[in-house]
């Protein structure tokens, strides 16, 4: 299987743009073979936290008819889309959620964060379930930006026969997750890793791009580099 680890610099706060730009690189990902594309953290709204609790009609639902490009994008080129943002739990209130699209544009999988860092606490609920969901014969686990601090979510993921780890992060300048996490992540536990990170500014900072893949000895697979919109494919399984 190919994936792609996907980068680009969301518009603060206009979801229409951003649905189109997500929708834009899986259908460009799709067209050179990727059957997964993986995107960055709140990259439906920007990493917006103050901006989001401010916003309600930004809050989407599981099948919220904004994300139709997506779903259509993934239709047209056969490829799920790992895409994030706010979206309402069942006591009305917005997790920070991973939404797995797959490649009829049906829902995989839904994820929300388990562990929220800083502003985060005071707008989203913690996530309290594993992700999960199988494509192609592989299994695969998802975890988001702050998730991947705690090493549990990454030992479970292998323990459960999961051999793909799906990382939707926001790294911004100063962060030493490339180094530091995800690599040891794809080491310590045997497990391809795909990062999906941001670019361009937010409320965290400047993001540093650098999406990209981890095999399973920390080695890297594929990397997006850190000044260009688009994404990085490796091989996998």
């Amino acid at each position: 299987m190919i994936v792609a680890a996907s980068q680009f610099a969301p518009a603060a706060g206009d979801l229409e743009a951003n649905v189109r730009t997500v929708a834009e690189l899986v259908r460009s990902a799709g067209a050179e073979g990727a059957r997964l594309v993986v995107f960055a953290e709140l990259c439906l709204t920007g990493y917006e936290p103050s901006l989001i609790r401010e916003t309600p009609a930004l809050v989407l639902d599981e099948d919220d008819p904004r994300l139709d490009p997506v779903r259509e994008a993934c239709r047209a080129v056969s490829a799920a889309a790992v895409v994030n943002g706010p979206v309402r739990t069942d006591d009305g209130r917005p997790a920070l959620t991973t939404l797995v699209i797959g490649p009829d544009g049906s829902l995989l999988a839904r994820y929300d964060k388990q562990h929220l860092h800083g502003t985060e606490r005071e707008v989203f609920v913690a996530g309290s379930e594993d992700g999960r969901f199988a494509l192609d014969g592989l299994r695969f686990a998802t975890a988001t930006c702050y998730d991947n601090r705690f090493p549990a979510l990454a030992e479970r993921a292998a323990a459960d026969g999961c051999a793909v780890y799906l990382a939707s992060s926001v790294l911004v300048t100063g962060n030493d997750s490339l180094e530091n996490v995800y690599p040891v992540r794809a080491r310590d536990f045997g497990l391809h890793v795909v990062l999906g990170n941001t670019l361009g500014s937010n409320e965290e900072g400047e993001g540093i791009g650098f999406s990209g893949v981890w095999g399973p000895d920390g080695t890297r697979l594929a990397d997006a580099g850190g000044v260009d919109v688009g994404f990085a494919l490796a091989r996998i399984g």
